[in-house]
């Protein structure tokens, strides 16, 4: 199997991540709409926003999957970061999830001073419920019917991850 390599996004990835994000399996897992633009892809690679960090997973080369960290700005929640990640669907299983979570961690606990990282997940998402678990996100609660996929109001759950500071 191929290595998995975890870099920061560059301008260049616009056309990869435009793939991935356009996949049905990827964006019913996210919060994306169907069918975005290679432009926008361009224009957020190009502009990031303050406190934003997008690490990409490449294997061969191509780029497989992709992980936004986003550092709150707000005085009182510069501690807290929420993330989202997708992976192309004709890569998972292969650990890139993983080693995307690895690299984020290591940025939170390491060298970003974020102590809280949050998230939302489909509730029926149990993979990537898993995949969370196991690195120490637990379930805060349960947003009822708080987004649409496929036309239906669907539940989300709120998990989070704290590192307790001496």
């Amino acid at each position: 199997m191929s290595e998995i390599v975890i870099r920061h996004a560059a301008p260049e990835d616009a056309a990869d991540l435009h793939r991935i994000l356009s996949q049905p399996e990827t964006y019913a897992d996210t919060l994306q709409i169907p069918h975005p633009s290679l432009q926008l892809w361009q224009e957020r690679l190009a502009a990031p926003r303050d406190g934003m960090q997008r690490l990409v997973a490449c294997i061969d080369g191509l780029v497989v999957g992709d992980l936004t960290l986003e550092v709150n700005g707000r005085a009182r929640r510069r501690h807290v970061a929420t993330f989202g990640i997708c992976v192309d669907c004709n890569y998972r299983g292969r650990g890139v999830a993983t080693r995307l979570m690895q690299e984020m961690i290591n940025l939170c606990d390491n060298w970003l001073g974020v102590e809280r990282i949050e998230l939302t997940v489909f509730a029926d998402n149990a993979g990537a419920i898993r995949l969370y678990q196991r690195f120490g996100f637990e379930t805060e609660g349960l947003a009822r019917r708080h987004a649409m996929r496929h036309g239906q109001l669907v539940d989300t759950l709120y998990m989070a991850r704290l590192i307790e500071k001496n």
